[in-house]
């Protein structure tokens, strides 16, 4: 995973990863199964959280020098003025949010067979987290496969478990009927996994090669030539063995 996609580029990647990932699964379920694009419309109240990450910096609308009543100047009925304010910015609005993901359903019966959740910012701070938290509790309740794609560092993720590793992104499986999830912990700067993606038995599980169809992402949207790497990447800071784990992929991939 590239840490420079997770800022303002962070929904075209995920537009682009969900249709890649749908592109790469089609042709190995066709006959029995169909893959679609699920996009859900959610407002993010807290936007605050993603200013100069994922959203414009908020604009200075009106900087100026604040004034004070000049002593012996007060208006003869003795109230005082106000003092101006220093600064003017824009009220913070809710922002609507539009999150792709991928179903498989069963051809016959339209049946909702496994669901692919790439997640973004929004689900990964509350109250958004709640609200997904709950949805993979239907999905769980419904007997729907639910393979995650965490490739964002920020946030709380998903899934708290004391046995989790301390790292940069996540994969998570959850098979229907299962209470277990299988996990691929993803140090930055490792290769991505080929994950299965489940379907109805007895079909065998078909094989999603992550590095693959984020390499076609990466390709068609021309994103070298829009991200400078001569700067850090977004929020949070880097440990200095992730900067030396990134700063080595980016020289090896002459980006750098």
């Amino acid at each position: 995973m590239d840490p420079y996609l997770e800022g303002h580029l962070w929904p075209d990647v995920h537009h682009g990863l969900a249709y890649a990932i749908r592109r790469q699964i089609v042709p190995r379920i066709r006959g029995r199964y169909v893959a679609r694009i699920e996009v859900s419309l959610i407002e993010d109240p807290t936007p605050e959280a993603e200013i100069g990450i994922l959203y414009p910096d908020v604009e200075v609308l009106a900087p100026r020098e604040p004034t004070h009543p000049t002593p012996g100047t007060l208006p003869s009925h003795h109230e005082p003025e106000a003092t101006t304010a220093p600064l003017t910015i824009p009220a913070m609005e809710t922002i609507e949010v539009r999150i792709p993901s991928v179903e498989i359903r069963d051809l016959a019966g339209d049946r909702l067979v496994t669901s692919i959740e790439i997640l973004p910012p929004v689900n990964k701070r509350e109250p958004g987290l709640s609200a997904y938290r709950k949805k993979r509790q239907r999905l769980r309740r419904s007997s729907v496969h639910l393979l995650e794609i965490d490739f964002l560092r920020r946030g709380t993720r998903a899934i708290i478990h004391p046995r989790i590793p301390a790292t940069t992104h996540l994969c998570s499986l959850t098979r229907a009927g299962s209470a277990t999830t299988d996990l691929w912990p993803l140090p930055l700067g490792d290769p991505l996994p080929c994950l299965p993606v489940p379907l109805l038995a007895p079909d065998p599980d078909v094989i999603l090669d992550l590095g693959a169809a984020l390499a076609v992402v990466y390709d068609d949207a021309a994103y070298e030539d829009t991200i400078d790497y001569r700067v850090a990447p977004p929020p949070p800071e880097l440990t200095q063995e992730e900067a030396r784990r990134v700063d080595g992929s980016l020289r090896a991939a002459g980006r750098r």
